[in-house]
């Protein structure tokens, strides 16, 4: 089952990629471990997401601009507000990643 790469660009993601670079630079680590090492942590990211993380969010805003390619939608909005059960956060620019839960091949075995 393939993974969404997406949660690399988070803080943790760069963080990660950062490290492994500095030791494949150092030859501490091969390359070819570490992209085992990103590929597992695609994998244990989505799972422990899917799990894991059951809040709720509710938002809102002006909607600038939006894009579905590959099964992947892409929201850019402006003066978002995002209210969950126990807070409010208001942002000028906001951009949405969106994949699907299931690969569409993964869904049409269901």
């Amino acid at each position: 089952m393939a993974h969404y790469e997406l949660y690399r660009k988070s803080s943790i993601g760069q963080c990660l990629t950062d490290i492994l670079d500095d030791l494949v630079n150092q030859n501490t680590l091969s390359s070819d471990l570490a992209m085992k090492v990103l590929v597992q942590f695609d994998k244990s990211i989505n799972e422990a997401l899917a799990a894991k993380a059951k809040s709720k969010t509710a938002f809102k805003g002006h909607l600038h601009t939006y894009r579905f390619c590959d099964n992947v939608w892409t929201f850019i909005l402006e003066n978002a507000n995002f209210k969950t059960d126990t807070e409010t956060v208001s942002a000028e620019l906001v951009k949405i990643v969106a994949c699907a839960a299931k690969t569409t091949e993964e869904a049409a075995k269901l």
